[in-house]
């Protein structure tokens, strides 16, 4: 699978934006280079209030969880049976792992599934805004 590229959205009114001049590292903010690539650090269709992507938790927590341990991704790669890169673009959340990997890849750090489902969810909860304890109601 590839990455979703979110079209910018155009000014209601005003002029048209301006457009990079055509030479490398000349792209505007937002804006994404030819053959797909983004710009460092910045994430397409992203606001500084975005909902987390599943895969981006899913790598927060792995990456917590291993550098917790004081492991290497090297040796965390091998007792899971994948490649270092891979475990590296989990834990960045750049793939979108199969149920089999977050497995392997727990199991290698001492993680269930349901271990590693509820600390994303307990993470979603903590970004989303939402309350997660009790809420008083006033009239």
């Amino acid at each position: 699978m590839g990455d979703v590229v979110a079209f910018r959205r155009r000014p209601e009114r005003g002029p048209a934006p301006a457009r990079g001049s055509g030479q490398p590292g000349s792209a505007q903010p937002g804006s994404v280079r030819p053959g797909g690539v983004q710009p460092a650090g910045l994430r397409p269709g992203r606001s500084p209030h975005h909902e987390p992507l599943w895969r981006e938790l899913v790598g927060e927590v792995l990456h917590h969880a291993r550098t917790e341990r004081s492991e290497t991704q090297r040796a965390v790669a091998d007792r899971a049976g994948i490649s270092v890169q891979y475990l590296s673009e989990i834990e960045r959340g750049r793939k979108e792992p199969s149920s089999e990997m977050l497995a392997a890849v727990g199991g290698a750090l001492g993680l269930t599934l349901v271990d590693l489902t509820r600390a994303v969810a307990r993470r979603l909860l903590r970004t989303s805004g939402r309350p997660t304890g009790p809420v008083a109601l006033a009239a």
